[in-house]
C-alpha cells in the first residue's frame, strides 16, 4: 500500500490534501508491508496528526525495524507530549521496547525533563533505576535536584547506587549531606558504601579544584 501524497487542482485545497496525506499514512501503518509501514512512520513525524498515529502504531507494531523508526520519529517530534508516549515504555517487559524508549528519551532531553520527576517516583524500582541514567543528560543543577530528591527517601539500594553513579560524574558539593544520609540508611551494604565514598571523594576533589 504505497503512500499517496494528496494533490488537488483547487487553489485552497491545502487542508484537504493534508488530511488525505494523513489518512494515507494511517492506512499504511495499519495495513502496509514492513517497508510501507517504515516509510509511513518517517512521514508521520511531519504531519499534525502524526503523534496520534505513532502512539497507536507503537501499541501494535512487532517488527524491530519499524519500532525503532517509531521511537526515532517520536524523538524528532521532541515535545513533552511525544516524550510522554515514549516514557510509558521505560517499564516495558520487552527489552527491545525498553531500550528504544530510553534511547528516544535521551535524544530529547528538554522534552523528557518534565517527565523525570514522575519516572523517579514510579512504583517500579526498575523504572526509577533507569530514570537515574536519563537524569545524566539534564543540566547539572536540575540533575542534582532530581537525584537529591530521590536519594532523600529511596529504599532500594540498587536504585540509590544508580543515582550515586551519576552523581559521581555530575554531583556538586551540596549533594554531599544527601549522600551521607543515604549511606546511613544502608549501613550493611558494602557496595553502596563504597560507591558513595568514591562519589563523595570525587565531588569533594572537584569542589576543591574549583575553589
Amino acid at each position: 500500500m504505497p503512500l499517496i501524497k494528496g494533490k488537488s487542482n483547487q487553489p485552497n485545497d491545502e487542508t484537504t490534501g493534508r488530511e488525505a496525506g494523513q489518512a494515507d499514512i494511517a492506512a499504511a501503518m495499519s495495513g502496509g508491508t514492513v517497508d510501507e509501514r517504515w516509510a509511513a512512520v518517517r512521514a508521520a513525524a511531519n504531519v499534525p496528526a502524526g503523534l496520534d498515529i505513532l502512539r497507536h502504531a507503537l501499541t501494535t507494531e512487532t517488527v524491530s525495524r519499524v519500532r525503532e523508526a517509531i521511537f526515532t520519529a517520536l524523538a524528532r517530534i521532541g515535545t513533552p507530549a511525544s516524550a510522554a508516549v515514549v516514557a510509558a515504555y521505560v517499564g516495558s517487559d520487552d527489552p527491545e521496547m525498553r531500550t528504544g524508549a530510553l534511547d528516544a528519551l535521551r535524544a530529547m532531553p528538554e522534552a523528557t525533563a518534565r517527565h523525570l520527576p514522575d519516572l523517579l517516583r514510579d512504583s517500579d524500582p526498575d523504572v526509577r533505576l533507569l530514570a537515574c541514567e536519563l537524569v545524566r543528560n539534564q543540566p547539572t543543577e536540575a540533575a542534582n535536584e532530581l537525584l537529591s530528591s530521590l536519594l532523600a527517601d529511596e529504599m532500594q539500594a540498587n536504585v540509590c547506587a544508580a543515582a550515586v553513579e551519576v552523581l559521581a560524574e555530575i554531583g556538586d558539593h551540596a549533594i554531599l549531606p544527601v549522600l551521607q544520609g543515604c549511606a546511613a540508611r544502608f549501613p550493611d551494604d558494602p557496595f553502596l558504601a563504597f560507591a558513595i565514598g568514591l562519589a563523595s571523594d570525587r565531588i569533594g576533589s572537584q569542589a576543591s579544584c574549583r575553589g
